[in-house]
């Protein structure tokens, strides 16, 4: 199983355990999370974009992964996502290189399947 498949079943493994406790709070969240990322008055693109952007500064790895899947699923191009990498390693300091260097193995990983 590679990097992606990996992440992503895992992913999608406990997404489905934890929202069978029926916590309506959880789902709230999750629900919320999901209409962020919909369409609106700001596109799908930048959206996600802007996930990623965020997720690095925060220094999610498995946020950075969805959302360099996400962006990978919508066409966004390698200049692109190195453009984002660019503002989020400039925002965030020199503490999200080693999250920029998973990104960047990420995103190869992405662009070779």
């Amino acid at each position: 199983m590679n990097l992606i498949e990996e992440f992503n079943e895992y992913r999608s493994q406990m997404n489905e355990k934890i929202l069978a406790e029926d916590n309506k709070v959880i789902k709230r969240i999750f629900n919320l999370d999901t209409n962020a990322y919909a369409e609106g008055s700001v596109d799908i693109k930048s959206k996600e974009m802007i996930g990623l952007a965020c997720s690095m500064v925060l220094r999610c790895d498995d946020c950075v992964k969805y959302h360099l899947g996400k962006c990978h699923e919508v066409g966004i191009t390698k200049e692109q996502i190195f453009e984002v990498f660019s503002i989020a390693t400039l925002i965030g300091g020199t503490i999200v290189i080693p999250h920029l260097r998973r990104a960047a193995e990420y995103w190869e990983t992405l662009e070779n399947q």
